[in-house]
């Protein structure tokens, strides 16, 4: 998936994260691409990461820090209405995912890896993946708590690294006193999963399923193609793909 110069796709995507900047340090730069493509993003945020630090018992300095990061990246964020540090995989959590992309009418998503270290991510992914079970595209992004992570899925982000680092820095508080959130590291990791993907600086992302909307391509058929080989059905052109 290259997010410079790509055609406008019209994609619906929706980005979910337990707290404020999880989702920018997951799929910072992809969201970036998808802004730059012509599609609209939403980002749903679960909880106001009301115990994480610098902020007060409301939450309310993390999720104005959000909404300015949301600003740089051109999406829109919706709140979870969920606390920091109790979020559960149950049909609450469930719903509200649910609600979001009934509303957004989203058909890729992007969510915490499942196998992390913090309950949150956890309860957040598995609740993604109930609300999510008919989507043809569900991506999950590694967080500095993921403790297994094995991404097939590559998004180009050099064009959009930059921007990336700038939402980030609207989360204030939390690169000013996590080492999670420096810049070096940032760019360190991108340069990692890019090399890993033949490119400049990537995100990487680890697929539940990834369907490849190839229809336009399937629509006419080289005269040179034995007539046989357009008696397959047009369905087959939507099958899972694995991308390396």
């Amino acid at each position: 998936m290259d997010g410079a110069g790509t055609r406008s796709t019209g994609r619906s995507v929706l980005a979910i994260g337990a707290h404020p900047d999880d989702i920018e340090l997951g799929c910072g730069g992809a969201l970036l691409a998808h802004v730059a493509a012509g599609d609209t993003v939403t980002m749903l945020v679960m909880t106001g990461g009301e115990n994480g630090p610098g902020d007060d018992a409301q939450g309310i300095g993390r999720r104005a820090e959000q909404e300015r990061a949301a600003g740089v990246i051109g999406a829109t964020v919706v709140w979870g209405g969920l606390r920091d540090c109790e979020v559960v995989a149950d049909s609450a959590a469930i719903r509200r995912v649910e609600q979001v992309l009934q509303a957004t009418a989203a058909d890729l998503v992007y969510v915490h890896a499942p196998d992390d270290s913090h309950q949150d991510h956890r309860a957040v992914a598995a609740a993604t993946l109930g609300a999510a079970r008919r989507l043809p595209r569900v991506l999950h992004y590694q967080s500095p708590s993921t403790l297994t992570f094995a991404p097939t899925v590559y998004v180009d982000v050099t064009a959009h690294l930059s921007g990336k680092l700038a939402a980030l820095a609207a989360h204030a508080s939390q690169v000013e006193r996590s080492a999670m959130v420096e810049p070096d590291a940032i760019v360190a990791s991108a340069r990692h999963w890019g090399a890993q993907a033949r490119i400049g600086y990537a995100e990487a992302f680890q697929p539940t399923r990834m369907v490849l909307d190839l229809a336009p391509a399937a629509r006419s058929v080289p005269a040179s193609v034995p007539a046989a080989w357009s008696l397959v059905p047009a369905h087959t052109a939507s099958m899972p793909v694995r991308v390396r």
